[in-house]
């Protein structure tokens, strides 16, 4: 199966995907958060390093952030696939992958870009609720996703709350980064012949991991 480059906008359900392929299909996930905490942890030169950086309240750069790709990339499992999450978020970004790869002599990959609807977005994105007790996922807007009694989780009987982020103000803030800096990208892919395009808005998680399946066969 091929290596997967997501470009995903905010709740398009880029994240139960990449946990469906890690599941069912064996895929190495690559969440650049993930990487960023674990190499923190490990006290190496590398995460020394980006610890001081973080702990300054500055960002990782794109310099810094690809020699951790490239340290993972070279030392995972190669027979099977990955997924990478969080990156690119940029054009430039984007380029600077594509140098990685092709260093490492990787070119089976597939750019899917997981396109929504900003009105669909954002109410899968404000009425998103979970458990606080037994961690089960609701949504106050869509009929087939609701609780039976408002606020309270059909499972445990426990209270349901929202993300502190999931607020009008701060998802127009995140469609629109997504819309400005890392749409460009996949024009970019496409001259590549590299991008599927599903419309998440029209299909189920589990339609949309059967049709991602059928891309990367």
């Amino acid at each position: 199966m091929k290596n997967v480059i997501f470009i995903a906008a905010p709740a398009s359900g880029k994240g139960t995907l990449s946990s469906l392929l890690k599941e069912r299909c064996g895929y190495n996930h690559i969440s650049t958060g993930d990487l960023l905490r674990n190499i923190i942890k490990e006290k190496s030169e590398l995460g020394l390093e980006v610890e001081k950086v973080i702990s300054s309240g500055k960002l990782v750069n794109d310099e810094l952030m690809f020699r951790i790709v490239r340290e993972y990339l070279e030392k995972i499992d190669k027979s099977k696939p990955f997924i990478l999450d969080g990156l690119p978020r940029t054009l430039d970004q984007a380029k600077y992958l594509d140098t990685l790869l092709s260093e490492l002599n990787i070119d089976d990959y597939k750019v899917i870009y997981l396109d929504i609807d900003e009105e669909t977005a954002s109410k899968r994105a404000l009425g998103r609720q979970t458990c606080t007790n037994c961690g089960a996922s609701y949504n106050k807007f869509f009929e087939d996703f609701m609780s039976k009694e408002e606020g309270i989780c059909d499972k445990c009987g426990n209270e349901l709350i929202s993300r502190s982020d999931d607020n009008e103000e701060s998802f127009k803030v995140r469609f629109k980064t997504f819309t400005d800096n890392t749409l460009p990208i996949l024009d970019y892919y496409r001259n590549e012949n590299k991008v599927s395009d599903i419309d998440c808005s029209k299909y189920t998680n589990d339609e949309i991991f059967d049709i991602i399946v059928s891309m990367v066969k």
